[in-house]
């Protein structure tokens, strides 16, 4: 088999970006166990903060080009400086674009849209809720994109809890907008449990939790290791996003062995799967009455969880690897024909 040579091309994160690196730093180490593909990670010299950043980004990009080039998210521009015909883009959301002001806005259309789409062969996508949405506000061939989901880390595994107690600990994953704690909170008021939050501290969110009198504990800056640890010492996960490009904290909560509460909407349930409980994310009764159904209910939970951990087998890194192996082979194909 002929060997392929795959340069991944990474932003330059921030401290407190991590979940690219994580999805695609697994993926490297996965193909490192095979023979054909050969995977070299390169990170862009300059930060994604200034105009004149960029363009030094796309100029770098434009020097280290391999036999195919894979631009991992988030810094879509740098497309501008590769071989189209080589070229793979990964869109892991498009949430940018709803949270922009408008001149931000239109700057993103072009630079993260518009022009990147005129430089690559293939579109790669997490989620067949983010091609919708992609195809929603440009037009791309649609036979040009393929729905290659992320894959959970193989370090989360089963950790039964054999009881469930008379006051739950609920966890929540990540305090951004999309994210809909302000409604999960005002559904919790009055019921009996301890709520734990793993994400950036927000004086707004802290006035809701004490205006609902929420039993919480608000945890920041966790490792790996220390949020498979809360995975395995709550009782219930709530995910109950209004919008999500993926929603990897539902793969998570299934390897534990944790029932998940999440949205009947976006991405949620293509990712879940039979193994979670849905709700209507915009409405706090539905969300309150869901979480005490999963409280009272043990023979509903465990069938949950029991479909969880059937779920994430279609998540597993080998899965994944061998679809974005397929296309590296079509691309390469597609060079020499």
């Amino acid at each position: 088999m002929r060997t392929i040579r795959v340069n991944l091309i990474y932003r330059r994160a921030y401290t407190s970006q991590f979940s690219i690196e994580r999805i695609f730093d697994g993926l490297i180490s996965y193909f490192q166990l095979t023979s054909h593909i050969q995977v070299s990670k390169k990170v862009v010299p300059f930060y994604n903060n200034t105009v004149f950043r960029r363009f030094k980004n796309i100029i770098w990009t434009f020097r280290n080009q391999g036999q195919i080039n894979h631009v991992t998210g988030d810094i879509h521009y740098i497309a501008l400086g590769l071989t189209r015909q080589t070229t793979i883009l990964t869109i892991h959301d498009l949430y940018f674009m709803d949270v922009a002001k408008p001149l931000t806005l239109y700057i993103y259309y072009l630079l993260w849209l518009k022009l990147p789409l005129l430089r690559v062969q293939y579109v790669t996508v997490i989620s067949e809720a983010t091609k919708k949405e992609l195809l929603r506000r440009i037009y791309f061939p649609a036979d040009r994109i393929r729905v290659i989901p992320n894959y959970y880390d193989p370090e989360y595994k089963p950790v039964p809890k054999l009881t469930f107690p008379n006051k739950p600990v609920l966890l929540q994953i990540g305090t951004k907008s999309n994210k809909n704690i302000p409604r999960l909170i005002e559904a919790l008021h009055g019921v009996n449990c301890t709520l734990i939050i793993i994400g950036k501290v927000k004086k707004e969110i802290t006035a809701l939790l004490l205006k609902f009198k929420i039993d919480y504990i608000w945890k920041e800056n966790l490792s790996d290791k220390e949020v498979r640890k809360e995975y395995a010492l709550c009782d219930m996960v709530c995910f109950i996003s209004i919008l999500e490009g993926f929603g990897m904290p539902i793969l998570e909560a299934q390897a534990t062995g944790r029932v998940v509460i999440t949205s009947n909407v976006s991405s949620m349930p293509e990712v879940a799967g039979d193994g979670a409980y849905y709700v209507n994310p915009w409405d706090v009764l539905a969300i309150r009455e869901g979480i005490l159904t999963l409280i009272k209910n043990a023979v509903l939970r465990a069938e949950l969880i029991t479909a969880g951990y059937e779920n994430v087998k279609r998540f597993h890194i080998s899965r994944i690897a061998q679809m974005y192996a397929s296309l590296y082979q079509e691309v390469l194909h597609q060079q020499t024909t």
